[in-house]
């Protein structure tokens, strides 16, 4: 019962995540909203505090591999570009193909390993999967806007 809830409360989270994404086209960005939503996810680390949510160094290196493999897809699809002399992201869409392909992947992986891990490990192991996706995806954002930034600058500077 709790894989089906925790799986709700997944799709749930991924249409917030698209939605937010969406917003974040229209509005430009800047280094603090790219840095922020990794700094507020890592307060669900604090899940490891209850034995049932803690997992083997195995099973944290391999949601750790798994969740960095994942970030390259979200690295690929993140570019900005400066309008109206501000820097926003590109709306990309693949994005959407991307972000429904990890959901489908995460939920058959959910039902397959909620047979033979526990509930709460197995939370554990998506958190550290997610964060590990998040983490390389906002670092390799903010290169990417530095660069815009510093080109944009640059070439400001010279007109």
């Amino acid at each position: 019962m709790m894989i089906y809830i925790s799986t709700g409360i997944a799709i749930v989270m991924a249409m917030g995540v698209f939605m937010f994404r969406m917003k974040e086209t229209k509005k430009p960005v800047n280094e603090k909203k790219i840095i922020l939503p990794p700094l507020f996810m890592s307060t669900g680390a604090l899940m490891f505090l209850f034995p049932m949510f803690r997992v083997t160094r195995y099973e944290f290196l391999e949601a750790l591999v798994a969740g960095m493999v994942f970030s390259i897809l979200l690295i690929k699809t993140s570019k900005f570009e400066v309008r109206n002399e501000q820097i926003y992201i590109l709306r990309s869409k693949a994005f959407i193909f991307i972000l429904v392909g990890l959901m489908v992947i995460r939920l058959v992986a959910k039902l397959i390993l909620g047979s033979t891990i526990e509930v709460g490990v197995l939370s554990g192991m998506f958190f550290l999967l997610a964060f590990a996706m998040i983490v390389p995806w906002r670092l390799a954002m903010l290169y990417q806007y530095k660069k815009v930034k510093a080109a944009y600058l640059s070439e400001s500077n010279m007109v």
